[in-house]
């Protein structure tokens, strides 16, 4: 039974009523009691799970079932009592003694999903060994289980984790400069955080789609310009500085400026950057994953900081910020969280952080952006294609670049490959290109960046026709019986 439960970069997601149902929910709780017991109870310890969920379809009901499982178990639960972005349930889970939280979310997934995923103490995503512990209870329920109704204690994230966020930003800056901020956060968890926190500190704002909706409003809970054309006609028709949206659990960030344009997560991570380094004066590491700009490289060079890549994923930026004096950790997906802060990813604080760095620099998002490169003394350019293809295909491709990785890039000659996560052909240290497979569905994901926008064109289309060989070689094979 347990090969329908396959726990991703960041848990198990899954569309409700066909995987994602409530025997399935009881699965994961009795395999994640399972391990608290085996980790967090010992002696008289008895710290509770702290038990969150999104705005999706269903998530508290799954949330109050995973309570009852966990409570049958004998161990003490407390349930939030309204949806949880995932930075506040986290940021939760350290500041008294718990054993963690599940947090019921998909995040930026379509409405038909849900999700479930581990948080440990530490407060940033479940590594690859806590997960795989919680994989091997699966099919540790007992057949005619029965987790019986019972009275949930609740709990509020929102006073701690807004005391955190207060700490942080610097409300008199943001409030002398007249800033005006729109923020929309697309129906989810971030309403009555993100535009709460605004209104509290009188920053003129507005807000939209701040109620629940499990549908988003016939979207999807990701901040992309295609989900974020409500924002960008506020920001252009009623002239604000700034646009600010997340997803739907709030740990990834959308920026808009106020010409309506989308900032990238690499560039918002390289300004960020820039702003806690010149600002703030503070210093640390700049950890970024295998997908992310190597801008971030050449500023940590120009920074005097360490630079440190990561396979895909936020646990393993999380991990390292657990064991070093990180300044920022980040992924070109939209994650990234700050040197003082937890080892999970914070759209919300993202955001304030934009914020507050152009009350700092008195300028327009777009003069920070020039100022940057200028500081460089390089440009960079990156795409990313996605090969929809068939399980079949997606492998065989894999295989064979892995098998024999392309040593010419159309005229372009490959310097070296790393093999870190998926194959990264480096043309030279700032060109180079990314594939990877996707760990949920059958698509092949080509990362490409180089300080030449030519360049780029000219290698990601060699790429493409030389995947396409290769996908075209495998589909003229005959079936395997």
């Amino acid at each position: 039974m347990s090969h329908s439960i396959t726990f991703g970069t960041d848990g198990w997601r899954a569309i409700i009523a066909e995987q994602f149902t409530f025997a399935n929910v009881e699965r994961v709780a009795y395999a994640t009691g399972q391990y608290v017991k085996g980790h967090y109870y010992k002696g008289s310890a008895r710290p509770p799970v702290l038990i969150g969920y999104d705005t999706r379809f269903l998530a508290d009901k799954f949330a109050e079932r995973a309570a009852q499982v966990l409570m049958e178990m004998g161990i003490a639960v407390r349930v939030a009592s309204r949806d949880v972005p995932t930075p506040a349930i986290a940021w939760a889970t350290q500041i008294e003694p718990t054993a963690g939280a599940l947090h019921l979310t998909a995040s930026h997934n379509p409405p038909q999903y849900c999700g479930i995923k581990y948080i440990p103490d530490y407060a940033g995503p479940a590594t690859v060994e806590i997960t795989n512990s919680i994989v091997s209870h699966l099919n540790d329920l007992p057949e005619h289980y029965e987790a019986k109704p019972a009275s949930i204690e609740t709990f509020d994230a929102k006073p701690a984790y807004f005391e955190a966020i207060n700490k942080r930003i610097d409300w008199k800056k943001i409030q002398s400069s007249g800033l005006k901020v729109a923020c929309d956060t697309i129906y989810s968890t971030s309403r009555g955080y993100l535009d709460t926190l605004l209104e509290d500190h009188q920053v003129p704002s507005k807000a939209l789609h701040n109620w629940r909706d499990p549908l988003f409003g016939g979207g999807m809970p990701e901040p992309k310009p295609e989900y974020l054309r409500d924002l960008i006609k506020t920001i252009t028709s009623e002239h604000f500085d700034l646009g600010l949206a997340t997803d739907g659990d709030a740990d990834r960030f959308g920026i808009i400026d106020d010409k309506g344009t989308y900032y990238l997560p690499n560039q918002i991570l390289c300004l960020l950057a820039r702003h806690l380094f010149k600002n703030h004066g503070l210093k640390g590491a700049i950890v970024r994953t295998v997908a992310t700009t190597h801008l971030l490289d050449r500023l940590a060079q120009v920074y005097g900081l360490e630079a440190i890549e990561t396979p895909v994923g936020f646990k393993y930026i999380g991990e390292i910020m657990r064991q070093k004096d990180v300044l920022i950790g980040g992924e070109e997906s939209g994650g990234l969280s700050v040197k003082g802060h937890i080892p999970e990813k914070d759209g919300i604080l993202a955001g304030l952080l934009v914020l507050e760095m152009m009350a700092y620099e008195k300028k327009p998002l777009a003069q920070i952006w020039q100022d940057l490169l200028n500081e460089a003394g390089m440009q960079f350019f990156a795409k990313r294609i996605d090969l929809h293809l068939t399980p079949v295909t997606q492998r065989g491709l894999i295989d064979q670049l892995k098998a024999k990785p392309f040593d010419k890039i159309g005229s372009f000659k490959v310097e070296r490959v790393d093999r870190k996560d998926g194959l990264k052909f480096y043309i030279d240290s700032n060109t180079w290109t990314l594939v990877r497979a996707s760990g949920t569905e059958p698509l092949v994901r080509l990362y490409f960046e180089s300080t030449s926008e030519q360049t780029l064109d000219q290698m990601s289309a060699a790429f493409e026709k030389q995947a396409h060989d290769i996908i075209h070689s495998i589909d003229k094979q005959p079936a395997r019986a």
